[in-house]
């Protein structure tokens, strides 16, 4: 059973004197890194930062890969540092036979030099950091960077600023440990949005690391309002004892317990979770999967132990031996009937959450941020593996296999009904000229770079944004009330609500499988809604159906959320606009304090229906007078209010949306949006403190 927290380590399984210095393959300098970032770490902005971390982490989860290492530690220290610690066998410090210096020098300052080339003789058989780039890397783009090893009895360190090497390496001591400790700090010239590290991403890494390496101990901690902890005789962070935020993960069921994990807001379509872990022709293979009432698929792909977000040929593997072995399964049981057509590859992915894993000597990725796997061999091993397992699990497994198949058959029928819904509300309508929705008040130009549509809830505020708006460029679509929750709606019974389906033509890109980006009639797509419960509920509803219909809109950076102001304010002539609380007190200046006791007056000029005071007249210590509107919906602005505040380009406020982590949004919209009703309790208790409410 999986165990988050728990102390207990294992033996290493090598001896350090195995990895030494000649080791070590050199295969040309670290010139190119600072001048094309990009290259290497994919991006210089939030994602290409975390990167560095990976790198780092990288190296020491190969060590636990190959057996030599059990106990790794993330630390986030103060002044944007990072330290990573290991208790593998520390990196070699002896001289290299081809540069004529140190082997830690000789990683951390020549690009692709490393453990990981040279076949049988090399340091790891099975490793992530295939292009042997990740260390130097690190340390060209860091201004400061320290490698302290524990290694034969003896302590070694090295420190470097921007990639080059302070000084040679030195002893500075006696030790009982075995291990690296590596210091870096991020370069700003090069992260030019500043070193932030986000503690939940780097929690969600780790964890899921955690699963693919059994019986590792992994710990992050985050140490950044503490001292600076640098000193080479401690070999963890954690035996300080600061009182510090840390999580620590350990687990022994490995990929089991990852799908039982991203499950545990799911309801099982089958009762045991199929799992393989076999070897073919040196590619070793571990696949888990389950099936779940819901209809998104969540497929996880890594390649030794590397995320792969983009999937790869381990994947196609996976996919082709699905379809084909279910396909068989469900002929031979009598299930499928011989009058029934084949599941295709979408039928069987319906519902399931899948991990697929490979771990292979000889790797190829595509790119250095490894996003997909181009290994050929790969996908022959998985078809073969997975295969031959999932047969076998069917047959031993009948209830098991009964399920899955019957779960399968449903998304095949559902299919059928979505793609004659799809053809006559779709084929027969936007796609061959259904006039655009009647409440769509159209923008006048046709070009997509420069149109804008705004998502609006309700007449009242659709009738002011259409009075305010600029309509050569913005396009108005008021929404009437709360649109269907399609968490768990198929494509039928989403395309038969008028509300979905009229937002789907006036985006112009269809939907399903005929779903085409390159039709989308507007590069701006702006949710209005309004800033309480119900207009927050109507936004969730509007994100949650572009994040599982609309993915590639979100990814291509078109949708926003519009930020209209909480209040207005007059002082005498003078008006002005605050988008929060404390916007607002910034806005008042001296006269804050009088606006905080306003509320104890009764000089209420504008009461509503209910005894409320959305606009109150105060008098400050001066004698001015000051009026403060709580706005309360954008119909409450007139044109010109919502124009100037909500709409104009030079002046409004909108917000990006974008999917850093999909796994942990599929996850929370799971949450939020599906019906496992304890575990959206305990969300919203869990994260109350960090939401904005209009009380």
């Amino acid at each position: 059973m999986a165990k988050e927290g728990a102390k207990t380590t294992k033996k290493v399984a090598a001896k350090s004197s195995d990895y030494d210095a000649s080791s070590i393959s050199v295969l040309e300098g670290l010139d190119p890194v600072r001048k094309r970032p990009g290259m290497y770490i994919g991006t210089t902005g939030p994602d290409g930062l975390h990167h560095l971390i990976w790198e780092i982490f990288d190296n020491s989860r190969d060590e636990a890969m190959g057996g030599f290492a059990n106990d790794i530690e993330i630390a986030l220290l103060p002044g944007g540092y990072v330290r990573v610690v290991d208790n593998g066998r520390g990196i070699p410090v002896g001289i290299h036979p081809k540069t004529k210096v140190s082997a830690l020098e000789t990683i951390m300052t020549t690009l692709h030099a490393g453990g990981k080339f040279g076949g049988e003789d090399s340091g790891y058989k099975v490793s992530g950091g295939l292009h042997g780039v990740g260390a130097s890397v690190v340390n060209a783009l860091s201004e400061h960077a320290k490698v302290i090893v524990h290694k034969d009895g003896l302590t070694h360190m090295q420190e470097y600023k921007i990639g080059k090497q302070m000084a040679k390496v030195k002893q500075i001591g006696k030790t009982k440990h075995n291990g690296t400790v590596t210091f870096f700090k991020p370069d700003v010239t090069i992260f030019k949005d500043g070193i932030s590290w986000n503690w939940d991403k780097i929690v969600s890494h780790v964890r899921q690391q955690a699963y693919l390496v059994k019986g590792t101990r992994i710990c992050v901690i985050d140490a950044r309002e503490a001292g600076m902890v640098d000193s080479e005789d401690v070999a963890y962070v954690r035996e300080l004892n600061l009182e510090v935020p840390s999580m620590t993960f350990f687990f022994e069921g490995g990929l089991r317990s990852l799908i039982a994990f991203y499950n545990k807001h799911q309801t099982p379509a089958h009762k045991n979770i199929f799992y393989v872990d076999a070897t073919d022709n040196e590619v070793m293979v571990e696949v888990a999967f389950q099936y779940t009432d819901d209809i998104s698929p969540r497929l996880l792909a890594f390649a030794n132990n590397i995320y792969n977000p983009e999937l790869g040929t381990h994947v196609t593997g996976f996919k082709t031996a699905l379809t084909r072995t279910l396909n068989t399964y469900a002929r031979t049981s009598g299930i499928l009937k011989e009058s029934e057509e084949n599941f295709t590859g979408d039928d069987v992915l319906e519902g399931i959450t899948a991990v697929v894993s490979v771990k292979m000597p000889e790797i190829q990725f595509e790119g250095q941020t490894k996003g997909k796997l181009g290994s050929v061999e790969a996908q022959g091993a998985v078809a073969t593996v997975f295969g031959g397992a999932l047969t076998t699990f069917l047959e031993e497994n009948p209830e098991d296999g009964r399920a899955i198949v019957n779960k399968v058959l449903l998304a095949l029928k559902a299919r059928k009904a979505a793609k004659a819904a799809k053809d006559s509300v779709l084929r027969k309508g936007a796609l061959e000229g259904m006039t655009l929705p009647g409440k769509l008040a159209d923008c006048q130009t046709k070009d997509p770079a420069e149109s804008e549509i705004f998502i609006v809830e309700g007449d009242s505020a659709g009738g002011s944004a259409k009075t305010g708006r600029d309509r050569r460029t913005q396009a108005i679509l008021p929404l009437r009330g709360k649109i269907l929750n399609i968490e768990r709606a198929r494509l039928d019974k989403m395309l038969a609500s008028e509300q979905i389906k009229n937002l789907v033509v006036a985006m112009g890109t269809a939907i399903g499988d005929i779903f085409d980006l390159s039709k989308l009639r507007y590069h701006k797509i702006i949710i209005a809604t309004d800033a309480d419960v119900d207009g927050a509920h109507i936004r969730t509803l509007l994100l949650t159906l572009f994040y599982r219909h609309f993915r590639p809109i979100i990814d291509g950076g078109f949708i926003y959320i519009a930020q209209p102001p909480l209040y207005k304010i007059k002082r005498g002539k003078e008006v002005m606009y605050a988008y929060s609380d404390q916007e607002k007190f910034q806005l008042l200046g001296p006269d804050a304090d009088m606006a905080v006791d306003a509320g104890e007056e009764e000089q209420g000029t504008d009461e509503d229906p209910e005894g409320e005071t959305p606009e109150q007249e105060v008098t400050t210590k001066k004698g001015a007078k000051v009026s403060i509107q709580r706005y309360k919906g954008l119909g409450e602005m007139n044109p010109d209010e919502l124009w100037e505040t909500t709409m104009n380009p030079a002046n409004r406020v909108l917000k990006r949306v974008t999917v850093e982590d999909a796994t942990d949004a599929d996850r929370i919209f799971d949450i939020l949006m599906g019906s496992d009703v304890p575990s959206r309790k305990s969300f919203i208790q869990s994260n109350a403190k960090l939401a904005n409410l209009d009380v």
